[in-house]
């Protein structure tokens, strides 16, 4: 009878611990979501382009910002509202792709670049002089749109 038990329970653990091997987990691919849209003009006043961003307003979406997504389109950006102008600090941990990390003051204007981040790298991108807002846009774009220290942004929430 003992050894019939200890089968029994041997068994009972091997089918349990096979069945969990063909059981997958599903991950929820995080889409971008519209919050407002932001154009980026010269200092002179010119409009350069307009975005459509999702903001990080909150401590859990700056700390998230865009990890974990595989794409944006040219056309997206992603807008850090920080309640004060402060040294700020950025890295790549967990972010799949290549970003321009574009720094601005309390008035919305451009204090700093870290141009082509490379993605999953944990090494610290800092602003140069204290900032308010960050905009995260795709690698290449803050040169393509010829990006300076001066130009602003203009946001329209949603």
């Amino acid at each position: 009878m003992r050894k019939f038990l200890i089968l029994l329970c041997f068994t009972i653990a091997f089918v349990s611990c096979d069945s969990n091997q063909n059981k997958k987990i599903k991950t929820v691919e995080i889409t971008f979501q519209k919050e407002g849209r932001l154009t980026l003009s010269k200092a002179s006043g010119k409009d350069i382009i307009t975005l459509d961003v999702e903001l990080a307003e909150t401590d859990y979406e700056r700390e998230t910002g865009l990890m974990h997504r595989a794409s944006m389109k040219d056309t997206q950006g992603m807008l850090f509202i920080f309640p004060t102008e402060f040294p700020r600090s950025f890295f790549m941990k967990n972010t799949l792709i290549p970003l321009d990390i574009i720094y601005l003051d309390a008035k919305m204007k451009i204090v700093s670049f870290q141009e082509n981040a490379i993605p999953l790298d944990e090494t610290g991108l800092p602003s140069e002089i204290p900032a308010m807002y960050v905009l995260e846009v795709n690698a290449g774009l803050a040169e393509k749109w010829l990006l300076e220290i001066g130009d602003g942004i203009t946001l329209l929430k949603n």
